[in-house]
């Protein structure tokens, strides 16, 4: 199996994620440093360290929706030592971590989970899954920046996908929008709401796919059902 297919495998992070871990020169296989990908490691036989911690293939699989606060970073650990989601999980023996992310001053639904495979399908972009969002942003926009936003707007030197938004409220100097996507760029709804002059003042995700948020209060998490984890898994 490839290192870093059984490091997500066994928790430790994404896919993605254990690729960056890898070359940086945190895993040991059999007490040699390894930097190489492609690196495959028999996981009844082989030792593998991750910062000099054992890891191992978790047997039972752990997927969690957390309502994530504003002044949380979505990582395991944080070097500026900010609070992270995984602060806000306890008694939860397996070591999970969260999949996508959600930045600092977002709030939200949050997945975390320990099962790597899923955690590549909801991430990779050829899966498109639709994540919603409610922001209140400054000023009412009107049908020609809406149109703007729907069709695609260049950030960070690309056009981004087309996109879903439509005006909930209206009020003197804000209002409420819904706004649907399906790419997960640094920033993208703010970036966005930039280009057409409405800042985002506040920003909830309350949709992943069909999987709802719902009225889970702030801070709170909860364990997916069977219903939202066969879902999750058939996306």
């Amino acid at each position: 199996m490839r290192l870093q297919k059984f490091m997500a495998k066994c928790g430790v992070a994404s896919r993605r994620k254990s690729e960056k871990i890898i070359l940086d020169g945190r895993v040991k296989v059999n007490g040699k440093v390894i930097t190489e990908l492609g690196y495959k490691v028999n996981p009844d036989k082989d030792i593998v360290k991750v910062d000099n911690r054992l890891i191992k293939l978790e047997d039972e699989k752990v997927y969690i929706a957390l309502n994530k606060p504003v002044g949380y970073v979505t990582t395991v650990s944080d070097q500026f030592n900010r609070p992270t989601v995984i602060d806000l999980i306890k008694g939860v023996k397996q070591r999970i971590y969260p999949i996508g992310r959600l930045d600092y001053d977002t709030s939200g639904l949050l997945i975390l989970t320990n099962d790597g495979d899923l955690t590549y399908k909801l991430t990779h972009p050829k899966h498109e899954v639709v994540k919603t969002y409610i922001a209140q942003i400054k000023g009412i926009p009107n049908e020609v920046e809406l149109k703007k936003f729907r069709e695609g707007i260049e950030i960070d030197g690309r056009i981004t996908a087309k996109a879903k938004i439509k005006v909930l409220k209206k009020y003197n100097s804000t209002s409420i929008v819904e706004i649907q996507i399906h790419e997960g760029r640094n920033r993208q709804i703010r970036k966005m709401c930039e280009k057409i002059n409405h800042p985002v003042v506040k920003l909830k995700r309350i949709k992943i796919g069909n999987l709802i948020l719902g009225n889970l209060k702030e801070g709170n998490w909860r364990y997916l059902n069977k219903s939202e984890i066969k879902y999750l898994k058939n996306l």
